[in-house]
């Protein structure tokens, strides 16, 4: 009985650590937290509604995860985006989706290749008539989603656990370096239809090929890199 009521009280801490990470993940997909601001414990509590005790909870996990570091007499400083960052981050994704992308050229339905293909030539039609932020923003949903779908589809909690920390990392590069915009949006959903097209041969070492390729293209858009035409 009295095992039971600890985990009782418990509970509601641990239900209020999981709500801060979460909201503050919305903040930082939001764009209401910057690469590289400062934010008091007090002000990231009033970003998420939530008690500063659970802001003080949370914040070991987001210095472990790399998302901020707590700088002596300034405060709390989201990451800031850097060379280093951006290779980093781009390697693990690589290794990720490399591995990613050959299991998912193997199990993919034929179903699900036709959904996602149809997503983004839906995307290219539209872009057509002009593009807009709403446009952009639907185009952001397509590119992530195939990306996080082949992740998902090696069925390795782990592996999904570390893609969707290293995806906010991710996250954090686009808002300060690069993010889909009026000359990206093309380029970025043909690299897409010429993975899909890549998965729908059934080859594991041309759809490795494929991710590869493109994520070293977004990588470099985001080191300031020239691509090669």
């Amino acid at each position: 009985m009295a095992r039971a009521a600890v985990r009782t009280r418990e509970a509601p801490p641990r239900q209020l650590r999981w709500q801060a990470y979460e909201r503050f993940r919305q903040q930082l997909l939001a764009a209401n937290i910057r690469p590289g601001q400062f934010v008091s414990q007090r002000e990231l509590a009033a970003l998420t509604s939530l008690p500063l005790g659970a802001i003080r909870e949370v914040i070991p996990r987001l210095e472990a995860e790399g998302l901020l570091v707590t700088v002596p007499q300034r405060g709390l400083q989201i990451a800031n985006v850097d060379v280093k960052l951006v290779r980093n981050a781009f390697a693990l994704r690589t290794a990720l989706e490399k591995e990613a992308a050959a299991q998912f050229a193997v199990s993919a339905s034929d179903a699900q290749l036709d959904a996602l293909e149809t997503a983004h030539r839906d995307i290219l039609r539209k872009a057509t008539r002009g593009i807009t932020p709403a446009l952009l923003d639907a185009a952001q949903a397509v590119d992530w989603g195939l990306h996080d779908m082949m992740i998902d589809a090696l069925g390795n909690e782990i592996i999904s656990s570390i893609y969707r920390v290293n995806s906010l990392r991710i996250r954090l590069i686009r808002l300060d370096r690069v993010t889909l915009n009026d000359e990206s949006l093309r380029p970025a959903m043909a690299e897409h239809l010429t993975l899909l097209a890549a998965l729908r041969s059934r080859d594991p070492q041309r759809a490795v090929n494929a991710i590869e390729q493109h994520l070293s293209h977004a990588r470099n858009r985001a080191l300031g890199l020239q691509e090669n035409a």
